[in-house]
């Protein structure tokens, strides 16, 4: 396995208490691409890279808080893996997943921000039997699989799994939304698959069936590895585009997001 770590000069001095601070666990926030975590790891100061495998770690402080910014690269198998590896290295106190996200709810704007209230895996299905030749239809795909049964003697375990956020996080969260101004900050359901889809009756499903509100391909897979380990989690997303109301892509929304996840994972760290 590849593995390099890279010392970073001091950037700044840290904020008072910082010994006390620097005995909390730290806190973890990821984000899939560079676009989604490099800021971040910018503000941090006392910086050590860490690169395992194929996934980059930025382990440092922000505001004397100890935090660790992962990127995970794309997809739920590669997230996942970013996760375990996390959790077994650095002991987070939490994991906070965020980045850009494409909407479902027609009524989310470009830079509004989802806080997960639920995080789904909209990318497991049992298909109806169906004959050679008779087609296929994915608005017909009604029966989700629970990858994570509590019962795995069930051969068909038929259910939408639901990774519910933490609630410390969900409600620091909610205390300091009002410190961002480029958009509402509202609860939802976040959807992911490895599936970027830009059919909108497809979408409408999604919608409609798991209560969607936007969708994305990593918060699923990361806090369904999370909930294995008992770490407190929760998915933060911004509308990045909303093809159901016509927003288009707009690449700062990745940048605030990221701002805003700082304020949470801060406000977080100084209530432990």
């Amino acid at each position: 396995m590849r593995y390099i770590i890279t010392k970073l000069r001091n950037k700044g001095s840290c904020v008072m208490n910082k010994n006390n601070q620097r005995q909390l666990a730290p806190i973890i926030i990821q984000g899939a691409l560079p676009v989604e975590s490099e800021r971040m790891a910018s503000k941090l100061d006392d910086v050590l890279i860490e690169t395992i495998g194929g996934w980059k770690f930025w382990k440092g402080t922000y505001h004397g808080y100890p935090m660790i910014i992962s990127k995970t690269r794309m997809g739920m198998s590669n997230s996942a893996a970013a996760t375990a590896i996390a959790i077994l290295r650095y002991h987070p106190i939490a994991i906070i997943n965020q980045g850009t996200s494409g909407g479902h709810d027609p009524q989310l704007n470009v830079y509004d921000i989802i806080l997960g209230k639920y995080a789904i895996n909209i990318g497991a299905f049992k298909t109806p039997s169906k004959c050679i030749e008779a087609g296929s239809n994915s608005l017909e795909w009604v029966e989700a699989f629970d990858v994570l049964p509590e019962d795995e003697t069930d051969p068909e375990p038929i259910a939408i799994r639901r990774f519910e956020a933490d609630s410390k996080l969900l409600a620091v969260a909610h205390r300091i939304q009002h410190l961002y101004t480029k958009g509402k900050v509202v609860e939802g359901t976040i959807g992911s698959a490895d599936v970027w889809n830009s059919e909108l009756d497809r979408i409408h499903f999604f919608y409609k069936h798991y209560a969607t509100s936007i969708e994305e391909m990593e918060a699923a897979s990361v806090a369904q590895i999370a909930s294995q380990f008992n770490i407190p989690f929760m998915g933060i997303r911004v509308v990045s585009n909303n093809i159901t109301n016509g927003g288009t892509y707009d690449a700062g929304t990745g940048e605030a997001c990221q701002d805003f996840v700082l304020e949470v994972a801060e406000q977080y760290m100084s209530e432990q």
